[in-house]
């Protein structure tokens, strides 16, 4: 016969089980923890890393001179963001030469600036610069013509979060992609995030970033490539839609899929067949299972 557990005594504190004080029970040094513990559990949009890994981040350049320094010079540049309503001539000179370089700016206020910042000391101003630089799109159907084989390339519409961004990028290289295409907007950049997730896989793919992806996708189209578009509604599933030759492959966000502008510029939509109840899997999944019944048609 099983002896019931003593029940342990009223006040007494189980081992690995924390204790939470009825009302008015916490001192002072209970409530200043967990406020701090609150203000850290905030996760920010902008800030996409820890404190623990911040130190090491080698993309993002704070304050106004380091950044002037940047603009200057012929580093890529992810993005800008600037402190909204700060009429600080230096920012504006900034900005100026941010919109001549056609690099993406975004005005955030302060207090978003105090939460992405490393130094604690931005003045205003936080520059995301790429690990890397961005190829172009004809580098990419250079490398698939010195290769001898059929373009295959990957194109990302609105793809914003950098785990799916860098999970892509590490199976389009594995599934030998000659490439990536991005937006310069509405899309995550080739951040330190993107690359430890990427594995290094960045290091040995030709990712190319384009204003106009719209316009891109039908030039690619006239050079003779197919656009499969990744749809819960295709017509076929994946496997069953034959895809051989010049192919271009376009995933979509999560949340809305592809752009209806992008859509439209299909030649073609595939689905992945659903078995569960969840109606879909996330991009960087889909775009893998894709990715390699396209390299297995090669």
């Amino acid at each position: 016969m099983n002896k019931r557990k003593k029940r342990p005594e009223k006040g007494s504190v189980q081992k690995g089980r924390p204790v939470f004080a009825k009302g008015g029970g916490r001192g002072p040094e209970d409530a200043r923890e967990t406020r701090d513990r609150r203000a850290h559990s905030f996760q920010d949009p902008y800030h996409d890393i820890t404190e623990a890994d911040g130190q090491d981040r080698e993309d993002r350049i704070e304050g106004r001179n380091p950044v002037l320094e940047v603009l200057r010079s012929d580093r890529p540049v992810n993005k800008i963001f600037i402190e909204k309503g700060n009429s600080d001539p230096i920012l504006a000179r900034i900005a100026s030469l941010a919109r001549g370089k056609a690099i993406p700016i975004q005005y955030v206020d302060k207090r978003k600036l105090d939460m992405m910042s490393l130094t604690r000391i931005h003045q205003g101003v936080i520059l995301d610069v790429a690990v890397q630089e961005y190829a172009e799109v004809e580098d990419i159907l250079n490398i698939a013509s010195e290769r001898g084989e059929d373009p295959f390339i990957i194109i990302l519409d609105g793809i914003t979060d950098t785990n799916n961004f860098g999970s892509i990028i590490r199976s389009a290289e594995c599934a030998g992609a000659h490439g990536i295409i991005i937006p310069k907007r509405r899309s995550a950049t080739l951040n330190a995030t993107v690359a430890k997730v990427a594995a290094g896989a960045q290091e040995f793919i030709a990712i190319a970033r384009v204003v106009n992806l719209a316009q891109t996708v039908r030039d690619l189209k006239k050079k003779g490539i197919w656009m499969a578009g990744a749809d819960p509604d295709g017509e076929k599933a994946y496997y069953e839609a034959g895809l051989k030759g010049p192919i271009g492959l376009v995933i979509g966000s999560e949340g809305e899929g592809i752009s209806r502008v992008i859509r439209e510029e299909c030649d073609f939509l595939v689905r992945i067949p659903m078995k569960g109840r969840i109606s879909s899997l996330n991009a960087g999944v889909a775009a893998g299972l894709m990715m390699f019944e396209i390299s297995r048609h090669r």
